[in-house]
């Protein structure tokens, strides 16, 4: 998490570098009884990452193409959630202590704020970027930021003294991935900042007291608009730029601005749904089909330069039919609904609510970014949904079981043992 847009490579390199050892884990314990802690739970979420692996290699299969994105870095993607399902299983038998989870975010969140700051101020660039893709630069370091955030919560809570560096850190953390997405100029992003910090301000129910929770809130919202009303930050400019698009778009005026574009893709997407719509057209044909709408004028030829359709919904239909919508869907809608199950739960503990929140964020996030940008198309994207789903359902777990053993300790152990240590 803390390298994940920091280290050109952390996307790949500590991943790997992972499942190579819990692999060799997985072979120490393949006869013995740790396997025990993997329930159906696990396993409908390990379901779901092998489906829509098995529905991407299908599609490679058939086609005889492999996606490529920006120098070849997307060649394996198809590859990516069959590591995650390895890391799911390895991480569940040697799980890490859950407030790795809070650590992780907040360095994670501080190096692309600083980084960004840099970029801007010192570079003299006009969309901080690290060497990538600015938009999962700033969508990734603003879901970092969100998940800094909530540490401060597990800080704040009633009764629970946490050490007093970690609740700097975390707000520290929050606003520095909330500036790096700003500073990256990324604009569809930020729609799931409102959902983000209503999954705060869920978290805190029943963690603080009203009156912390209200000046959490705002304070929260005094931030953002500070941040967003900076004279240099380019979000007010690039919004009304998108509006001005939008308009020259329906009036005819202009296809090829960058909104226009966009809508160019997914008229592409939609057109080409409706001509196969249970099996697409898939990996690699689908861009030599639209090249071919293009050639009939149909579309605006300042799409050709692109490889994906600037949505995850709409090019995951075009390329893979229906199936491939419906295994991406649930990709979305299961991670979600287990934490959710948590969430929703009066009896579940503070800090798995914490964590659980944490979990619900990655879809709602991802499902929002996924409207305008084919996030899991991207190297980073797709890792980073794959990675954080997995890191937050792995303490998720680790918490409840600590949980059940203080339960346990308390309202059994110590009245047999009296007034014994």
């Amino acid at each position: 998490m803390a390298l994940l847009i920091v280290v050109p490579w952390g996307y790949a390199f500590v991943p790997l570098l992972a499942a190579g050892t819990l692999l060799a884990g997985l072979v120490l314990v393949s006869c013995g009884s740790e396997w025990r802690q993997l329930d159906r739970e696990d396993g409908l979420f390990c379901a779901v990452l092998l489906a829509y692996a098995c529905v991407w290699l299908l599609d490679v299969w058939r086609t005889g193409h492999w996606p490529a994105g920006d120098g070849e870095q997307g060649l394996l993607l198809p590859l990516w959630p069959l590591l995650a399902a390895v890391l799911l299983v390895g991480l569940r038998l040697h799980p890490p202590n859950p407030p790795v989870l809070w650590w992780g975010a907040g360095f994670g969140a501080l190096g692309a704020g600083s980084i960004a700051l840099y970029e801007r101020l010192v570079l003299g660039q006009a969309r901080a970027n690290n060497d990538m893709n600015a938009i999962p630069f700033g969508n990734l370091s603003l879901l970092l930021g969100a998940i800094s955030l909530l540490a401060t919560l597990s800080c704040l809570s009633q009764g629970r003294p946490r050490p007093q560096c970690l609740l700097t850190f975390s707000i520290l953390g929050g606003l520095a991935g909330l500036l790096g997405s700003l500073l990256s100029g990324t604009r569809g992003g930020w729609v799931a900042a409102p959902f983000l910090l209503l999954v705060v301000y869920r978290a805190a129910h029943g963690l603080v007291s009203a009156g912390i929770r209200q000046r959490l809130a705002i304070s929260a919202m005094a931030a953002l608009l500070a941040l967003v009303l900076l004279s240099h930050n380019g979000v007010i400019g690039r919004m009304h730029l998108a509006v001005s698009n939008i308009e020259q778009y329906w009036q005819g005026e202009s296809r090829g601005t960058s909104v226009g574009q966009r809508l160019e893709m997914w008229r592409a997407g939609g057109t080409l749904l409706l001509e196969r719509p249970l099996t697409g057209w898939g990996e690699g044909r689908l861009e030599v089909a639209r090249d071919a709408v293009v050639r009939q004028e149909m579309l605006h030829p300042g799409i050709l330069r692109h490889d994906q359709l600037h949505s995850d919904l709409i090019d995951t239909a075009a390329r893979r039919g229906l199936l491939g919508l419906v295994v991406l869907l649930l990709l979305y809608c299961v991670p979600l609904w287990l934490f959710w199950r948590r969430l929703a739960d009066p009896g579940t503990a503070p800090e798995v609510c914490l964590l659980a929140s944490a979990g619900m964020m990655v879809p709602i996030a991802f499902i929002d970014f996924g409207l305008t940008q084919s996030m899991l198309r991207d190297v980073r994207g797709l890792s980073g949904y794959l990675g954080l789903c997995v890191v937050c359902w792995v303490a998720v777990r680790r918490a409840e079981a600590e949980s059940r053993y203080q339960q346990v300790r308390t309202c059994v152990i110590k009245p047999l043992l009296g007034s014994e240590p």
